[in-house]
């Protein structure tokens, strides 16, 4: 793990919004191709958003219209817009790199190159 810092995490009910931020340590400044993965102990990682370096975005089926990815290359951040959160969304989300040139659609099945501790997301039914 490196220096990529997550922030944002939180406990919603269902339904409810969370907005979490990646502190990017010049990846995406860099222009490399970026994502958001959750895993739990004992659980397969599961990348849930990635954006390339043309700005090209990939989604997981299970969030598809409910999760937006974005970046401010200029602040360096990372961003994941959640919405209509579920109980199943439930987990701890970390930011992620990939491999500079990588396509958004190839880091949904890659392993990343960097990440950073994780966030936790809490959703109540």
């Amino acid at each position: 793990q490196g220096k990529l810092v997550e922030s944002g995490g939180g406990s919603v009910h269902s339904g409810g919004s969370l907005r979490l931020s990646c502190a990017a340590a010049g990846y995406t400044s860099r222009r490399y191709c970026m994502g958001w993965f959750r895993q739990s102990p004992g659980k397969a990682r599961e990348a849930v958003a990635t954006i390339d370096r043309d700005g090209t975005t990939g989604y997981a089926d299970s969030v598809k219209g409910r999760f937006t990815i974005s970046q401010d290359n200029a602040e360096d951040t990372l961003y994941l817009e959640m919405n209509t959160l579920k109980p199943e969304d439930t987990d701890m989300y970390y930011c992620a790199a990939y491999s500079q040139f990588m396509t958004a659609v190839e880091a949904l099945t890659a392993s990343p190159i960097d990440w950073g501790r994780g966030t936790q997301v809490t959703v109540s039914s």
